[in-house]
């Protein structure tokens, strides 16, 4: 967390403000946003919903921004893990906004890669009156993505460049005979043109205001250089754009990402931040400490961001030996819920029985096997008979290990994996 000794101050001054004089404009917190990102309402983990994940994490930040008094709620990006989501999802989304709506704190919603721009766009009206702007896609009027937010008492605090998951469409075109390499740098230049558009009317809306500084947000979904991923992160520019250098972002006070699951600061940056997914999405997340964080700032710019830790709902484990490793490490495990492991098998296995020798270990324990993996063959391409099934993979992964039965390329490999990414995020945005 940024230091700032005013903050003492600030909070004398909020319980104690008859006893003590004036606190100077210049050591007023004027705004407090919390960012989040990568929600993905609905997801289906291996056959196992998380409803009640995401029902308790959404009441946990009801919760938190009355605690700590936020002014708004930041969510760049992956609200939903599809693009058509299921009703219950659905569901989930707008009884988080209904409660909010009634603590005052307004709501920034940005579209990600995994959203649909039509499904986010279509109450976009209706929840404005509930105190909560949505922005599915890059706008026509690029001015509509330039926001004042304003505190709960109704002054401006902040100005947001709201910039959501931005397609190649958005800000290329095709030209024909160009490289992939010339796509790339297209891509990355018709990206930094954006920012640096946006970053210019924020400038000029901040003029219009009669205070000497309004802070300037900017936003996104991507992936930046040096973020580092999980295996439940889906390559977004396939074949395009590997990341965004962040040397091209424009000199905004804070800049809020969302795509990465894990909270990171980028290039070494305090005010280039992911925040990171709210619940594990997959196995390989499982030990990392998840949260949001509480940005506050004043006139002269970004002060503290403090990581709020999200509380586990769901315990996620991963166990990795022979079978006499696994034995006694699953007699370790003791749980009042339910645990979700992941078994990875070395040196036994061979074995044919696996699934019922390591059911027989478990026997009344809290624990529900989802994923048995012999660990000399995860890298083995796909065959009848593989040892996972159709419930553990999604048709990304099961493209994936299609094609890598085949002898490819690595370049044709790559190219055929974008090729079929551009076709399903199409068809997802084709759905009425």
């Amino acid at each position: 967390m940024i230091s700032a000794p005013f903050l003492v101050s600030a909070a004398k001054t909020r319980y104690h403000s008859q006893a003590l004089p004036p606190v100077p404009l210049s050591l007023k917190i004027i705004m407090k946003i919390i960012h989040t990102s990568d929600w993905h309402l609905g997801q289906h983990f291996m056959g196992k919903t998380r409803q009640a994940e995401h029902q308790a994490f959404l009441s946990w930040l009801v919760a938190t921004v009355v605690e700590h008094n936020a002014d708004a709620i930041l969510v760049a990006g992956d609200i939903f893990d599809t693009g058509s989501p299921p009703s219950y999802a659905r569901e989930l989304y707008n009884h988080f906004i209904v409660a909010l709506q009634k603590t005052g704190t307004k709501l920034i919603l940005l579209g990600g890669n995994h959203d649909s721009v039509a499904t986010l766009s279509e109450s976009k009206s209706l929840l404005a009156q509930l105190n909560t702007t949505v922005i599915a896609g890059v706008s026509d009027e690029l001015a509509e993505q330039v926001l004042v937010l304003e505190q709960k008492d109704g002054t401006p605090g902040a100005i947001i460049c709201a910039i959501p998951f931005i397609r190649p469409r958005d800000v290329q075109q095709s030209l024909a005979g160009q490289t992939a390499e010339e796509k790339q740098l297209s891509l990355q230049d018709g990206i930094f043109k954006h920012y640096q558009t946006l970053y210019q009317l924020a400038l000029a809306k901040r003029d219009e205001y009669a205070q000497d500084h309004l802070p300037i947000i900017a936003t996104g979904h991507l992936t930046t250089v040096g973020a580092s991923a999980s295996e439940s992160v889906r390559e977004i520019y396939v074949g395009a754009l590997e990341a965004f250098p962040t040397s091209a972002f424009p000199p905004a006070d804070y800049i809020a990402l969302g795509h990465i699951h894990r909270p990171q600061k980028v290039g070494g940056f305090e005010h280039i931040r992911y925040c990171g997914s709210p619940i594990p999405l997959s196995f390989d997340e499982a030990k990392q400490t998840k949260e949001v964080l509480l940005i506050t700032l004043n006139h002269t710019g970004l002060q503290t961001i403090t990581p709020l830790p999200v509380p586990r709902f769901q315990e996620l484990t991963t166990l990795r030996g022979n079978l006499a490793e696994l034995e006694m490490a699953i007699n370790e495990i003791t749980a009042k819920h339910t645990v979700w492991l992941e078994v990875l098998v070395s040196q036994d296995d061979y074995l044919s029985d696996l699934p019922s020798r390591i059911q027989a270990m478990i026997g009344d324990k809290a624990i529900e096997v989802l994923r048995i993996r012999k660990e000399r063959n995860t890298a083995a391409s796909w065959q009848p008979g593989h040892t996972e099934t159709l419930a553990e993979l999604s048709p990304a992964d099961v493209f994936s290990q299609r094609i890598a039965s085949e002898e490819l390329e690595p370049s044709l490999q790559k190219q055929l994996e974008g090729l079929y990414t551009q076709i399903v995020s199409g068809l997802q945005e084709a759905k009425p």
